[in-house]
């Protein structure tokens, strides 16, 4: 990565640009492009609001719906033991084009991953965004090296953040045409996933899902993160995560570019008191309670929906934001034994139903021809422990008392001797 860009090996991410000029001289540049994407979007998104009931539910495989984001230099031993005790199906792993030559690291990573599905994440950087030759030489080596061992590529990320390299849609779309060009040559059995848009910013990504450019999608991947506005259940702009999700699962639906499949391959929330490996400001910042909480109730609300396909936390060690705080050692947050204990529940459920009242929330489904239920209220409230209850807290602690209290942590029930 090269100047004016510089990543922040705390949050893992590039730093903002703070050359304005070169900011505004490159936009300027891609007007023509960011034209497009208005006028795109001012047809696209009306026509996917009015349309978004009329999409049906789709079987979401949920061996591999629960996938986690994983540093593979990150405490590698640890990370591997963890993997296995999580019990997830799935990983999403990343490599950054201007560090290829962490290649053979990262192969002999995932060959001790041989019996998971991964997704590896192509982190782009300017130079490879505007050298689409160096581009396409060095995703060869990718797809050369990995094509048997990773079940998805995702082609870029951030495409809507300058600091990630991209100034428009334009850009990506010669971008993701460029790894197209290469399936279709000479990798005709990997699948291409893109393009990566972070937040509720949907007309980027309708931009990439209505064009002229010829390439596909096997699947559409969104950063879909709602930490800002606080619980998963609350609203922006009229749209919870729900409606979010059944939007951009209708745009996907009508795109002639791509199947009707639809990965969030990063969300978290960041934690207080965690600069500078926080990724936002405090302001956003959560408890390592909270934290475990909104994780949990933002999965069981994207399964509940049966339009996601996988969703990817972002990360398993990050003191920042991770499952795991490794500052001092490896320290396991509750988040990771809330997300262990969710896995090892609805790795194999068959969703029923979901059902929501005066910001009451109970999420069934079949678990080993066993009814499962999931509560939690924005409200607290209280609800009678019946003899033929077995529950157990979000971390999987049995709870026996008479009085069950429903709050902002999900309670598991399960149903003795309901079928």
């Amino acid at each position: 990565m090269k100047k004016p860009y510089i990543w922040d090996n705390y949050s893992d991410q590039p730093y903002p640009l703070k050359d304005k000029n070169y900011k505004k001289k490159m936009r300027k540049s891609q007007i023509g492009s960011l034209l497009k994407t208005l006028f795109i979007s001012i047809f696209v998104l009306p026509v996917s609001l009015i349309l978004t009931p009329f999409v049906k539910r789709k079987k979401i495989d949920s061996k591999t719906f629960f996938c986690i984001g994983v540093d593979f230099e990150r405490n590698p031993k640890e990370t591997l033991e963890m993997i296995e005790e999580l019990g997830v199906e799935r990983i999403l792993l990343r490599l950054k084009l201007w560090e290829l030559e962490k290649v053979s690291l990262l192969k002999d990573f995932i060959l001790k991953n041989r019996d998971k599905k991964v997704t590896l994440k192509i982190l782009q950087d300017r130079e490879h965004v505007e050298d689409l030759t160096l581009l396409q030489r060095d995703l060869e080596r990718i797809f050369t090296t990995f094509n048997q061992y990773v079940d998805i590529f995702e082609i870029g990320s951030t495409i809507n953040r300058a600091k990630w390299g991209f100034f428009s849609v334009d850009e990506y779309n010669l971008f993701y045409k460029t790894a197209y060009d290469l399936k279709t040559s000479k990798f005709p059995n990997i699948k291409l996933i893109g393009s990566g848009v972070i937040d509720f910013e949907y007309h980027f990504t309708a931009h990439t899902l209505f064009n002229l450019c010829k390439y596909r999608f096997d699947g559409v991947s969104s950063l879909l993160y709602v930490d800002r506005r606080g619980a998963p259940e609350n609203m922006q702009m009229g749209f919870t995560l729900q409606d979010k999700i059944s939007l951009l699962s209708t745009m996907v639906w009508l795109s002639p570019k791509s199947e009707h499949k639809l990965h969030i391959t990063e969300t978290n929330w960041p934690l207080s008191g965690t600069a500078p490996y926080a990724p936002t400001s405090e302001y956003e910042c959560v408890s390592e309670n909270l934290y475990a909480n909104y994780m949990l109730r933002y999965y069981l609300l994207a399964f509940a929906s049966q339009q996601v396909d996988s969703v990817s936390w972002h990360q398993l060690i990050a003191p920042g934001y991770g499952l795991v705080d490794n500052r001092e050692g490896i320290k396991k947050r509750s988040a990771f034994k809330t997300y262990k204990f969710m896995v090892q529940n609805l790795k194999n459920a068959q969703f029923l139903r979901l059902d929501i009242k005066r910001d009451y929330y109970i999420l069934q489904c079949l678990v080993d021809n066993k009814l499962l239920q999931i509560h939690w209220s924005l409200k607290p409230t209280t609800l009678k422990n019946k003899e033929f209850f077995a529950v157990y807290t979000h971390e999987g602690e049995p709870l026996r008392d008479e009085i069950l209290s429903i709050g902002s942590s999900p309670l598991y029930i399960y149903i003795k001797d309901a079928l």
